[in-house]
């Protein structure tokens, strides 16, 4: 059973390596991909089902016990995420299906699909913190090769400074590692954890945990940090630009939230209450404010990132079972909502051939599948019931009220109004008006393209209906990585 958790990770790898073999037969790459996709969906399922159940997995590599060998441990958190990111590519990959071109494909756009899911989920799994800087890195690479695909001059533009921002951002990181290793002599978290526990020496700790704070927040496009994403994002394909949008930030949110849970909590008031609320304030403000100033779909859409993902941090700064209850269940809308949105641009975009908002109009009138499907999304991402955007924000401003948190409820309250303004001028400048697209392009078909958007979108509406037990299942998720003692002897086996 505890082989079960290497599987997200050399599935992927193997895949990729054989993908690579197969890079001029594009049709058998295809079924390939799609064959995979699905498989790693159900995996994921049956490894939540099983966690879940019977509690934390741990796999010692060679059987060499913690702390000493590498571990993988599965717990709620992790299998949780490897879920979604298993949805999440199989909906994009589909996706692309129908809208990479020929000339994509042969820059290998399949093997770096999946060399960047062994990263993902290998970041998800480790125990161990080099490993996850490891993890990381593969992760990079992969989607440094995925942002340039088709190499249009605004693609190497844009990414270049991606890349920039990101290799300072993992220098940062074997510092903050090298650092760490230095106060407490061990690499496993579960180790780590422990030792911290042990230490009075809170400067130096409160230092560390700053450091690895920054190099997350660079990598999760929190506030002062996120000046690298909206353009780099624009550029991509739609479905690289939804995987990227759905997926990649919040791997560095879920590195915060492992952190931050599980090693750096010895001085709440400093680190969650004081640093990590303000920073989730100021990301949630500026980003909407970015969101409101953009006339393009996509631009509107990559600042909405940064500005949901504030919301994400804001439940761990709060810091009570119920605020990180609340992050875990905006963690799953987001991801879900956030990637139909991009395809729906990438759709959009098949029709009228731009984002540009001035330059768009009518599509209710020629594709109402497209324009409906999109409003429900919308409406989701800001916040009205009865769809899963609702009611993952309401527990995190419920507990921002509670800890007396006024300021950053507020913020969080406007900043839901704002979002539903910006969406709203999405929907009413390409989806409502004039048509300004062609006869000829009104009779574009794209019904093969909804196809993979649709499970997304009636994801968000049963997250909203089944809002109860989706959140029972989060508030597990919360209590678990809310105790450290449960992760540190699932490991260490004490």
């Amino acid at each position: 059973m505890n082989n079960l958790v290497v599987l997200p990770i050399i599935i992927p790898f193997i895949i990729g390596a054989v993908l690579i073999i197969l890079a001029k037969h594009h049709k058998l790459q295809r079924i390939i991909s799609g064959v995979t996709a699905l498989g790693m969906l159900a995996l994921s399922i049956y490894l939540v089902k099983v966690v879940y159940q019977d509690g934390i997995i741990v796999m010692e590599a060679g059987n060499w016990s913690a702390p000493f060998g590498i571990v993988l441990v599965a717990d709620t958190l992790a299998t949780l995420m490897i879920l979604l990111t298993s949805l999440i590519s199989a909906a994009c990959l589909f996706f692309a299906f129908k809208t990479i071109t020929p000339k994509r494909e042969k820059f290998y756009f399949y093997p770096f699909y999946f060399f960047l899911l062994v990263g993902v989920n290998g970041a998800f799994l480790t125990g161990d913190i080099f490993n996850l800087f490891v993890f990381f890195e593969v992760m990079l690479m992969a989607s440094y090769a995925l942002i340039v695909n088709g190499g249009t001059k605004y693609q190497l533009r844009e990414s270049f400074k991606y890349v920039i921002i990101n290799v300072f951002s993992s220098a940062l990181f074997v510092i903050a590692i090298a650092w760490l290793y230095s106060v407490t002599g061990t690499l496993n978290m579960a180790h780590i954890a422990e030792r911290v526990a042990e230490l009075e020496q809170t400067g130096i700790l409160n230092t560390i945990a700053m450091l690895f704070f920054i190099v997350f927040a660079i990598k999760g496009a929190l506030f002062p940090l996120y000046f690298w994403l909206p353009r780099s994002y624009f550029g991509p394909p739609a479905a690289i630009a939804a995987l990227f949008g759905g997926l990649l930030t919040k791997v560095g949110i879920y590195a915060i939230i492992r952190v931050f849970t599980l090693i750096f909590h010895h001085e709440l008031n400093y680190t969650h209450k004081g640093v990590i609320v303000t920073i989730s304030g100021f990301t949630m403000l500026l980003g909407v404010l970015g969101a409101v100033s953009q006339f393009d779909f996509k631009r509107i859409l990559s600042y909405h990132i940064i500005s949901q993902v504030g919301y994400m941090v804001m439940g761990l700064g709060i810091y009570t079972p119920l605020a990180v209850a609340g992050a875990i269940f905006y963690i799953v809308h987001h991801m879900i909502v956030k990637t139909a949105l991009f395809l729906f641009s990438g759709a959009a975009k098949r029709v009228t051939g731009t984002t540009d908002l001035k330059e768009m109009g009518g599509l209710l009138k020629t594709h109402p599948a497209l324009a409906w499907l999109f409003f429900i999304s919308a409406i989701s991402l800001a916040g009205i019931p009865p769809f899963s955007g609702f009611f993952s924000k309401f527990p995190i401003i419920l507990a921002a009220f509670e800890e007396k948190q006024y300021i950053i409820a507020g913020v969080a309250l406007l900043v839901g109004l704002l979002t539903l303004f910006s969406m709203m001028k999405i929907f009413g400048y390409a989806f409502w008006g004039k048509q300004k697209h062609t006869s000829e392009q009104a009779k574009i078909p794209i019904g093969k393209l909804l196809v993979p958007i649709v499970p997304l979108v009636a994801l968000t509406i049963v997250l909203g209906l089944a809002a109860e037990p989706i959140f029972q299942y989060s508030l597990v998720v919360a209590e678990q990585i809310m105790d450290p003692s449960i992760y540190i002897e699932s490991v260490l086996k004490e």
